[in-house]
């Protein structure tokens, strides 16, 4: 009896890719020390390595993105950037990290366990312009299926930005890496942009953006310049710049859109 008792308290296993053998690393990602399950080629290549510099997470504290704060983490893959927000904010306040693809939901919270990190709230779901349900995949690198592009695709929950502020409060920050549906994913934030929040975008020009229906000025759009002050930033130089004349040059391709509330709420 007692045995089965415990065993409903029992952390699942982390998740596991067939055939790949499983460890776990120990890194500097940006401002923090992580230790974190590594369970897919994916993961692999992306984690198994410091991150000496993660200039974003240099940036956005100066702001909104303080200890107490909420951050919404859409697209959160297995939840390194999740720890990273987590610690900005510190223990009284939360990141909602949210994920489509289930194998790296349980990623995030064996992430979550590993690094004894309880202010993170895991999310399966995809983000989009309405709630209900939508098709995701191409494996643990995942995205929106807009007409049976990946053999994998699945039904997954779709949640709005604006849903997710009526359930867990306004967010300081919104930060999005959701591989070319960024337009659509704003347009469920009307209400939530209205509170003026940071945002930071990873902006898939040429990597799905065009094929969903967006555009770069589609995007800028939601940021007006008597709401926000706005920064660009490339894999060339990660260091947020304005975004202004030649500035605007990076958005030609993928690039990091960060936009600065200039009056957020005290």
């Amino acid at each position: 009896m007692l045995s089965r008792v415990l065993s409903r308290f029992r952390e699942p296993p982390p998740p596991v890719e067939e055939g790949f053998e499983a460890r776990r690393v120990h890194h500097q990602y940006g401002p923090v020390r992580l230790t974190l399950h590594i369970g897919d080629p994916n993961g692999a290549s992306w984690y198994d390595e410091e991150w000496p510099d993660v200039p974003e997470l240099k940036f956005l504290p100066q702001y909104q993105t303080g200890p107490g704060a909420t951050v919404f983490d859409l697209g959160a893959h297995q939840g390194v950037y999740a720890l990273m927000l987590a610690d900005a904010v510190g223990r009284r306040g939360r990141v909602v990290a949210v994920e489509a693809n289930k194998f790296n939901v349980d990623c995030v919270k064996a992430n979550c366990r590993l690094n004894k990190v309880r202010n993170v709230k895991a999310v399966h779901a995809a983000v989009a312009e309405q709630p209900g349900v939508i098709s995701f995949g191409r494996g643990n690198n995942g995205q929106v299926d807009a007409g049976g592009m990946h053999e994998d695709s699945q039904e997954v929950p779709a949640v709005t930005i604006d849903g997710l502020t009526r359930r867990y409060g306004r967010p300081a920050l919104l930060f999005l890496d959701i591989e070319g549906y960024e337009c659509q994913a704003l347009r469920g934030a009307t209400r939530t942009l209205a509170t003026r929040p940071d945002v930071f975008i990873e902006v898939h020009v040429g990597y799905g953006l065009e094929e969903f229906g967006g555009s770069v000025d589609e995007l800028l759009a939601f940021f007006p310049e008597r709401d926000y002050d706005l920064y660009g930033s490339n894999e060339i130089d990660r260091y947020p710049k304005p975004f202004v004349g030649e500035g605007r040059d990076i958005a030609k391709d993928r690039f990091y859109l960060t936009a600065i509330a200039k009056d957020p709420p005290a």
